[in-house]
């Protein structure tokens, strides 16, 4: 199985881009972040007719994330991450495809660090490491996968 992740910074802007790929590497799943779109400006027919069916969870000038598989459509089993009932942002979704289950999340950026955005960022980090946990404990293949918006240098933060 071949699984994809992808930042697509905008979907509506780049959907030519992400068609063009999609038709090149033919991935089986693909999971895409930073959507920027409502869910009702979210281009399924587009997708469809390139052969993979969507689930998503946009959200307007922000954020946004959604799962495609080819051939097929996802299951949604969880819709936003578990651990912040206050918590508005569109940055994780779930599937069942194939006997796995897909998690596609955007992790906030943090920046500028030191500050709210960032402290907001590590409580958010938390959040995928519990339900990480619970998943596991289902005893069944997952893939948690996206944009985790981390460095791997420590740069004065």
């Amino acid at each position: 199985m071949k699984l994809a992740t992808y930042n697509v910074n905008g979907i509506n802007g780049r959907v030519d881009v992400l068609l063009r790929w999609l038709e090149e590497a033919l991935p089986d799943l693909v999971c895409l972040q930073e959507l920027k779109a409502p869910d009702e400006k979210f281009p399924r027919r587009e997708i469809e007719r390139a052969g993979y069916g969507a689930i998503w969870h946009g959200q307007k000038s922000w954020n946004g994330v959604a799962i495609l598989a080819r051939d097929q459509e996802p299951r949604e089993t969880r819709r936003g991450l578990p651990g912040d009932p206050d918590d508005s942002h569109s940055r994780y979704i779930e599937a069942a495809i194939d006997g796995i289950v897909v998690g596609c999340l955007y992790l906030p950026n943090g920046n500028p660090a030191p500050a709210p955005k960032f402290d907001y960022k590590l409580r958010w980090f938390e959040r995928p490491q519990a339900y990480a946990k619970e998943l596991f404990e289902l005893e069944v293949p997952v893939a948690l996968v996206g944009d985790f918006n981390v460095m791997p240098k420590n740069l004065g933060v």
